[in-house]
């Protein structure tokens, strides 16, 4: 698993996540529109959560016509529907999905810090917490775990103070 801290070239994670949205969206036969991709592509813009209110001042800045707030989570509503995005509730800000086409369950690592979010995917956890569901008769439709902590940077950080 590639750690987000790792230096890379964010572009390209815009890059393939747009192409990547285009493509399952033309399998699908639905429409990934001049506005839902551009809000994808400002979720994308960091690997930290941001908010639906985040992105329509976002819009605003970048738009001669500002888009209201219900066009917003219509669209982000679209991009969760696709699975191109995920909501962490405890924050109510949206982070794009690194593997759109699988279904999975997802489980993220939220620094309280920097605000840096990481999904994992882990055949253990997912294992784990399938088990013990069924154990109790439970049939698990959406999973979403949020970890919070201190990221791998902000930890040290911390003990250079």
């Amino acid at each position: 698993m590639t750690s987000v801290h790792q230096h890379h070239d964010h572009h390209v994670c815009i890059s393939e996540a747009l192409q990547e949205a285009r493509i399952l969206c033309q399998q699908r036969g639905v429409r990934l529109t001049r506005l839902r991709e551009k809000v994808l592509e400002l979720v994308w813009q960091s690997h930290q959560p941001v908010g639906a209110y985040d992105i329509l001042a976002q819009l605003a800045k970048q738009e001669e016509r500002a888009a209201q707030p219900p066009t917003v989570y219509r669209a982000l509503d679209f991009l969760l529907e696709q699975g191109l995005v995920h909501r962490l509730s405890s924050l109510n800000a949206f982070i794009g999905c690194p593997h759109p086409g699988i279904k999975h369950n997802s489980c993220f690592l939220i620094c309280e810090n920097c605000r840096v979010t990481q999904e994992i995917d882990h055949q253990a956890i997912n294992q784990s917490i399938t088990s013990c569901a069924s154990d109790q008769g439970f049939k698990i439709v959406d999973t979403a775990i949020e970890l919070t902590g201190l990221c791998s940077n902000c930890q040290g950080f911390q003990e250079s103070l």
